[in-house]
Parts: structure tokens; sequence; C-alpha cells
């Protein structure tokens, strides 16, 4: 830890800097073209976000993936309408993070950087797709950790817990 002019520590200086962002994988269906169907279906939009994050060999250079799976079905029938599969990455340099708070920061703030470039992405493709432009919600990328988290312990949980015969 360093030390302020009065001989007091003091946290080391964080730095975050996005060094690149890339689509690494995008798949669009449009299943309703391909069916023919005509009309004006309502879409149920179901989002799924997986997020994942790994160290570099560069020094404090690491890797955040975020993968969205999104379905539109019609609300009338429940036919598919769109499949919209996005991994998109984002390759960041941090330091001064405590080691102990990495791994939520990565897992946090990194998606939070990317997330506005992935909602254009899904916007401009869902519109370019011959759909209305599908305009994302914020996603609460702290409740998301704390639902994975509480998800990893109770599979542990499990886990651990022995058969009966």
């Amino acid at each position: 830890m360093a030390e302020n002019e009065n001989g007091a520590a003091q946290a080391p200086q964080l730095k975050m800097n996005v060094l690149t962002q890339f689509v690494r994988d995008m798949s669009f269906e449009n299943i309703l073209a391909q069916k023919g169907s005509a009309g004006n279906p309502q879409p149920d939009v179901q989002v799924q976000v997986n997020l994942d994050a790994k160290k570099r060999t560069a020094d404090h250079q690491f890797e955040v993936a975020m993968k969205l799976n999104i379905t539109a079905k019609n609300k009338e029938d429940g036919t598919e309408m769109f499949i919209l599969e996005l991994d998109y990455a984002g390759v960041f340099h941090v330091e001064g993070v405590p080691e102990d708070q990495l791994h939520p920061f990565l897992l946090i703030e990194c998606p939070r950087m990317l997330f506005p470039f992935v909602r254009r992405i899904v916007s401009d493709v869902t519109r370019d797709g011959g759909f209305p432009p599908l305009n994302l919600e914020t996603i609460d990328f702290v409740a998301l950790y704390r639902s994975e988290l509480q998800r990893r312990a109770q599979e542990q949980q499990a886990a651990e817990q022995p058969v009966a015969n």
C-alpha cells in the first residue's frame, strides 16, 4: 500500500481501461420469415444473460464475455418468431482492485461498460431482421452476480449431500 504525505496508508489507485471489444459469435434466425407467416404478431421476448471472465497472459489484462440468448415467441400461439444469440467480449486492463474484489469487479463493472454496445447490436440486428428494434432493458449486473453466487452455493450444497440408499 502506498502512503500519502501524512504517512497514512492509502489504497492503490484503481485503473480500468477497455482495450478492445468484439463480437466473438452471433447468430440471428428469423423463424417467422422462414415459415412465411403473415400478420402482425405480438412478441413475447425472453432474454438470458451469461457472463464469463478470464485472465489473459499479459499483466492486468482480463477478457470478459457477455453471452445473450434472446428468443421471441408469438403471444397468441407461442410459435417462435426469432432467436438471437450473441457472444460479445471485451478486453480490459484492470489495476488496483484488491484480489478478493476482482471477481465481482470483472463480472459487474466490466459488463456495465460493454452493455451499451451490446444493446445497440441487439437493436440493429432485430431491426435489420425485419422486426421492430429490440431495446434491451438495463441489466442489473449486481443482482445477476448475486443470483449466480447463490445458484453455485446451492449446487455445491446439493453435491455435498449424502446420497440415500
